[in-house]
């Protein structure tokens, strides 16, 4: 991802939409029909070409870790979404399919798919389907495409069907999101910068149609909670605004402000880049735009990176959806390392888990999570944990969207996270973390005759 995504937000997103009232109704500016692209399996019946990556299962620090994308790119954009007893892992090179215990299972380039990059994935355990998107930004058409792909079965190895919807003056470092009812899709470029599409229609393989809306509603949100509305979010100036697109008697979608509230945060500002060990060469942190957020239990979570007293720390949100208001904030922070490159992941019980990398002079920029149970005190987090510890310098400032977090479709409980690591070249490769919140049948025995 650009930084030109994060810069539209914080100056171009003022359209329309900014003018709305608390419960005004706002209609989509127009509608298309998209036809899908149909595939019959995953890699095409073997015709994809196959691209094998990763594995390698291990324990660090008490916990499975195995290795996703090795390409050893410095932009890589790693992301992954969980469910079917799968792992559905992509980046700017491709996807691929892991089991849970860290097996490598099938892996093709994002060509098969229509092609383009920053890939965002998703799991929606309701309607049991995993949905990512692809930018397309060098078609000869010019339409830029946002592929928006969506499987048939919550088996990443079968069915799938790609819907093309053209984004003229689009630019790259969109996002994207769910509920029970809708897809959604924001990104930056042009007027027209939100789409919605019904789930329903991309699951089955019917053209589908797209809903456009004028400006930006915000940053989609994974619905995790059964509601049919989808949720967007986004940081204008001091405020939190969340709005909702929610289905009106004609069954259209129509856009409602929720709310647009101050956030009174002492950290809010866009975080410094951060040293690495043995160079002058500082890498991007992140941006205060959070990079994925997560409607569960009536509440919206996000994490972002801030400037925090001249360094970047990862901060952390519980923001109620119905009137914006902060349950509870968390930060992570040093006053001699920087963490960057942020994700959160939170499950049914509201126990989370915040993924993040650490840089600073003295060190490559490495791995890192940590996380919290529910009954914690309010705003707290339990130590860091090193998933791993990055190998040499980068040589650029960007370094993409190097960070991915997620709840366990299947049992929503577990939390995983993707995390980028520096290799020997100062290249992007990847580590992914399973966190398991459910009890073991060993643990729960034991457990039981503890209590005789």
């Amino acid at each position: 991802m650009t930084k030109a995504f994060f810069f539209t937000l914080l100056l171009g997103l003022y359209g329309s939409l900014q003018a709305q009232s608390i419960g005004d109704t706002v209609r989509p500016s127009r509608t298309e029909i998209i036809s899908p692209i149909h595939k019959t399996s995953f890699n095409n019946n073997g015709e994809c070409a196959e691209r094998k990556q990763g594995g390698n299962a291990r324990t660090v620090n008490g916990y499975l870790v195995f290795d996703g994308s090795m390409d050893g790119n410095r932009q890589v954009d790693p992301q992954i979404a969980v469910g079917g007893g799968y792992i559905l892992h992509g980046t700017n090179n491709g996807l691929v399919i892991y089991n849970k215990k860290g097996e490598y299972q099938q892996g093709i380039s994002q060509k098969c798919f229509n092609n383009g990059i920053d890939p965002k994935l998703f799991f929606d355990a309701h309607n049991q389907v995993f949905g990512f998107d692809l930018w397309v930004y060098w078609d000869s058409a010019k339409i830029k495409p946002v592929n928006v792909s969506v499987s048939e079965t919550n088996d990443p190895r079968g069915a799938w069907n790609t819907y093309p919807v053209p984004a003229p003056k689009g630019v790259d470092g969109g996002g994207i999101g769910y509920s029970k009812k809708w897809i959604g899709y924001s990104f930056p470029g042009g007027t027209e910068r939100t789409f919605v599409l019904k789930t329903a229609d991309a699951k089955s393989g019917k053209p589908a149609t797209i809903y456009h809306f004028n400006g930006s509603l915000g940053h989609p949100v994974y619905g995790q909670d059964g509601t049919d509305d989808i949720y967007f979010f986004e940081i204008v100036r001091d405020q939190f605004v969340i709005r909702k697109v929610t289905e009106a008697a004609d069954g259209t979608p129509v856009c409602i402000l929720v709310s647009s509230k101050p956030h009174n945060l002492k950290y809010v500002g866009g975080p410094p880049q951060s040293p690495q060990y043995n160079t002058q060469q500082k890498v991007s942190s992140g941006d205060r735009n959070p990079k994925n957020l997560v409607l569960q239990s009536g509440s919206i979570w996000f994490s972002q990176a801030v400037n925090c007293e001249g360094r970047s720390a990862v901060q952390w949100h519980q923001v109620n959806a119905t009137d914006g208001t902060i349950v509870q904030t968390g930060l992570i922070k040093s006053d001699t390392t920087n963490y960057i490159q942020t994700t959160i992941a939170v499950n049914k019980n509201k126990d989370v888990l915040v993924g993040f990398q650490e840089a600073n002079a003295n060190m490559f920029v490495s791995p890192r999570f940590a996380y919290r149970k529910a009954n914690d005190g309010a705003g707290t987090i339990k130590e860091i944990v090193r998933a791993g510890e990055g190998k040499g310098a980068a040589d650029g400032v960007a370094w993409g969207d190097y960070s991915g977090s997620v709840v366990d479709g299947d049992n929503q409980l577990d939390l995983w996270t993707i995390q980028s690591i520096a290799n020997e070249k100062g290249r992007g490769e990847t580590v992914i973390v399973q966190v398991p919140f459910t009890k073991s049948k060993a643990r729960q025995k034991k457990k039981h005759k503890a209590k005789k």
